[in-house]
Order: structure tokens, then C-alpha cells, then sequence
């Protein structure tokens, strides 16, 4: 820990209206060395100089600590214990760690598919003394808990990050990206199920370029469906029945109409329904 770097910290802290203690301090800057030390043997982070990872890791993380606070004042959580923080695809744990430290009462899960940066976030709970900190090597649609607050940094696109995640947002929980520039597209993209509340432009001491946090949360408004028309009772068409074919037949004798020997017809049942006669 440099005399630079713990100055950089200082005055970006400051920038960004932070209070943090002398612990929280030491903390951030052995986070710093500790993803340096392990980026020797791992390709945690693409960055290798300690000043640009101070200000394109740490001080570019804490600039969500201010928004969080503010958004999570008054929140209730979700299980009614504490409140529920899971970084999305967290990587070398940012923001996950920074939100760690700078905000002790907040249980950080981050989420990665990468067994080694897991690994490295597990490390750093217990290096870091963070007992609200840890790590879950999975994929973030198969997690059955639920937080209050779901968030990545540049993870994937806003309808990707939503529907990825959405079974691990509380009811009343919320959606935080952190992006670079306006994601115009992205949040035009969106399904209907989901609404942005609020978009807010961030600055980052130290860091010329464009930075911004989108707030989302699940919303009732649903794609509307087009429901199929009631199928009506209609009659079917029926054709008449045909006569059913006497099982018998009546002969009549072939005398001459004044014969004094007319006798009566003769009735002669036949041995199957079906027989006719031509």
C-alpha cells in the first residue's frame, strides 16, 4: 500500500461523499493487492497497473455506494432478517466486495460461473475479514434465494440481466446496472413485465468517461394476449336415418282376382335383416 494510492483513495472518497473509516480504507486498498497478487496465476481483472485499478475497480465501484444507501433507506427486507445484495456474473468482485465493506449491514452473494473467480471472492471474504460476503459458483437462474437488491456491472444487456435473474429478485426488490453510457437500446428493448424507475449519471474521480446506474423492478403491466373466440355450439349436420329394412315379407298367391280360391297373404320371416329382393 503506497503513499499515492491511499491519497487517490482518500480524495476520490471524498468526491464521491463518502464517509468511510480508517478500517474501510485499509480494507479497499488490500482488496486492490490482494486481486493484484492474484492476477499473477488468474486473469481476474484485464488491468495490471495498481493507479488505473483504482480508479477503473475500486473508485468506479464505490460510486454506486451513495445511490445504494439512498435507495435502500426505509427498504424492507425480504425476509425480514437483513437486507439482500447478489452481484450478477461479479467476476473479481466488483461491485460485490466494495458494496461488502462500505456497507457492512448487507449479506453480498456474488454469483459467477467461473469455479477460480469464485474462489478468489471466497479468499477474499475471509483475507478481508467479511463475514457478509461470499461466493456462489452457479448460474444466477438457478438460485433459489431470494434479495432485495439484484445488480451487475456490465454484465449483459438490461432484457438479458432481467430475465436471467428475475427469479432470484424479492417481490419488492429492485435492479441495479451500472453502465457506461445511456443504454438507449437496451432499455427500449426491455419486455413489458419490466419498468425503470430511474436513471441516474454518475462521475467517477479520476475517470474520463461516461458512467451511469439504471434502476429497474418487475412490473404487473403483461404483454396483452389475444384470447381465442368462444367456440359456438353449432349443430352438425345430420343426414335422416334411413328406414329400417323389414325382417319380414308378405306374399301374396297369384290367383285370379274372382278366384273362388283366393287365400290370404302369406307371411314368411326371413332369416336375416339384410336378405333383399329384386
Amino acid at each position: 500500500m503506497t503513499a499515492a494510492l491511499l491519497e487517490a483513495l482518500r480524495s476520490g472518497a471524498a468526491e464521491l461523499e463518502l464517509r468511510l473509516s480508517d478500517a474501510q480504507i485499509g480494507q479497499l486498498l488490500d482488496y486492490l493487492a490482494l486481486i493484484q497478487k492474484w492476477n499473477k496465476v488468474y486473469n481476474l481483472t484485464a488491468l495490471r497497473d495498481p493507479a488505473e485499478m483504482l480508479t477503473h475497480h475500486l473508485l468506479d465501484s464505490l460510486a454506486v455506494i451513495g445511490p445504494l444507501r439512498r435507495q435502500l433507506r426505509g427498504h424492507q427486507p425480504a425476509d425480514g432478517l437483513g437486507l439482500r445484495l447478489l452481484d450478477v456474473g461479479s467476476g473479481a468482485g466488483l461491485p460485490g466486495v466494495v458494496i461488502a465493506i462500505c456497507c457492512p449491514d448487507v449479506a453480498v452473494s456474488c454469483v459467477d460461473t467461473v469455479a477460480k473467480k469464485v474462489s478468489f471472492i471466497q479468499q477474499a471474504a475471509i483475507s478481508l475479514k467479511l463475514p457478509n460476503l461470499k461466493g456462489l459458483h452457479a448460474r444466477v437462474e438457478n438460485l433459489d434465494d431470494h434479495y432485495d437488491v439484484v445488480c451487475s456491472r456490465a454484465f449483459a444487456s438490461l432484457a438479458d440481466f432481467t430475465a436471467w435473474s428475475r427469479s432470484a429478485l424479492a417481490p419488492a426488490g429492485v435492479w441495479l446496472a451500472m453502465k457506461a453510457k445511456h443504454p438507449t437500446d437496451e432499455l427500449a428493448a426491455l419486455p413489458a413485465g419490466v419498468e425503470v424507475f430511474h436513471v441516474e449519471q454518475l462521475s467517477v474521480p479520476g475517470l474520463d468517461a461516461q458512467r451511469c446506474l439504471v434502476w429497474l423492478r418487475a412490473s404487473s403491466r403483461q404483454v396483452p394476449q389475444v384470447k381465442p373466440s368462444p367456440q359456438r355450439n353449432v349443430p352438425r349436420e345430420t343426414k335422416p336415418r334411413p328406414k329400417p329394412r323389414s325382417s319380414c315379407l308378405t306374399l301374396h298367391p297369384l290367383f285370379p282376382k274372382n278366384s273362388p280360391c283366393l287365400a290370404l297373404p302369406i307371411t314368411v320371416r326371413l332369416s336375416s335383416p339384410s336378405s333383399s329382393f329384386c
